[in-house]
């Protein structure tokens, strides 16, 4: 089943089922206004909301939406919790290796995680605002879950039965900003603004052959300005599953239904396949040259992010975003 978040003058949408190869679309009011909504009442809208996306795949339903997922929000346009990792930690030790540093032995069995702004999102084809290129801006391709209620203490069995929907991402960063914030000793804010999800969200069983329960194994895919910037493998490499990190962040506390979970950038030990952000591309250059020469992103720019199937279909649609220039204290949302 593939939902999405069709925009109105909400601040959460309206819920939508929309068809396999995202051609069509459906609202469901009736059963569910919102998606926020299904998630909290999982188990009853679930199995109502399949029905409806069976027909629709049919072609039973009578004077379906024509879907365009250039005009929709993010699945969750805001969510009670959104939490990203860092799985992949050859990504992390390639960081540390750029600056000299030594790769402390706990970060191979403890997950890196920070809790990010979840209040507002953009959409997956709205622009990226930026005040000052200064800052540094850079795309980070990732995937992301959204789980069910999760208990605190979970184990890894219950958090993998949490995951009842899949999804992409570009989690933003404004890099310049970083250092300055990890010298306190308290993690990230300013320098991550709003990120933005896929057009739809899907769920597992659309998966079967590449969704094993903890991770999605095929290859994510980022153009940058019209070329391929990086096509890792989003099963390879990836030190801490999803399972694992759900039961990370469960560790003290519950997490509510719609709650948010993501993988961090996607990278491959294969630096053939290229990268999923421009700071991996530096550090390689770095590491090679003694100099990073790609820039960050400035005003114009454009990053595509996107995952396709055996058949060459989009699975969750594109993310396409365009970086505008914008005056400090402009309305930006």
């Amino acid at each position: 089943m593939k939902l999405a978040t069709l925009k109105n003058n909400s601040r959460d949408g309206h819920l939508a089922i929309v068809s396999r190869h995202l051609e069509f679309a459906v609202t469901v009011p009736e059963i569910a206004p919102t998606l926020q909504h299904a998630l909290d009442n999982w188990m009853e809208c679930k199995p109502r909301l399949e029905s409806i996306y069976q027909k629709l795949n049919a072609g039973e339903i009578s004077n379906p939406l024509r879907f365009n997922q250039q005009s929709v929000a993010s699945p969750l346009p805001r969510a009670y919790q959104w939490a990203d990792g860092s799985a992949y930690v050859n990504h992390v030790e390639l960081v540390r290796k750029a600056r000299g540093a030594e790769m402390p032995s706990n970060f191979w069995h403890d997950p890196l995680m920070y809790q990010g702004g979840s209040d507002t999102f953009l959409g997956p084809w709205d622009s990226i605002p930026l005040q000052d290129e200064k800052w540094g801006l850079d795309f980070e391709s990732e995937i992301a879950v959204i789980t069910t209620d999760v208990p605190p203490g979970a184990s890894r069995e219950i958090a993998e039965q949490s995951i009842c929907l899949i999804m992409l991402v570009n989690d933003v960063s404004l890099r310049n900003l970083i250092p300055d914030e990890l010298a306190k000793s308290f993690g990230f804010f300013q320098s991550k603004p709003s990120s933005a999800f896929s057009p739809v969200a899907v769920t597992p069983d659309e998966l079967p052959m590449v969704w094993d329960g903890k991770k999605l194994s095929l290859p994510l895919l980022t153009h940058f300005n019209g070329e391929l910037f990086g096509q890792p493998h989003a099963g390879t490499d990836m030190t801490f599953d999803f399972p694992a990190l759900i039961a990370h962040a469960a560790k003290t506390r519950k997490l509510s239904a719609g709650t948010i979970i993501g993988s961090g950038t996607v990278s491959n030990y294969d630096r053939s396949k290229g990268s999923s952000c421009i700071a991996e591309k530096r550090m390689l250059e770095i590491i090679a040259t003694g100099k990073a020469v790609t820039p960050f992103m400035k005003p114009g720019d454009r990053v595509r992010i996107e995952m396709l199937d055996a058949q060459g279909h989009s699975i969750f649609g594109a993310i396409d975003q365009q970086v505008i220039a914008v005056k400090e204290r402009e309305e930006v949302c």
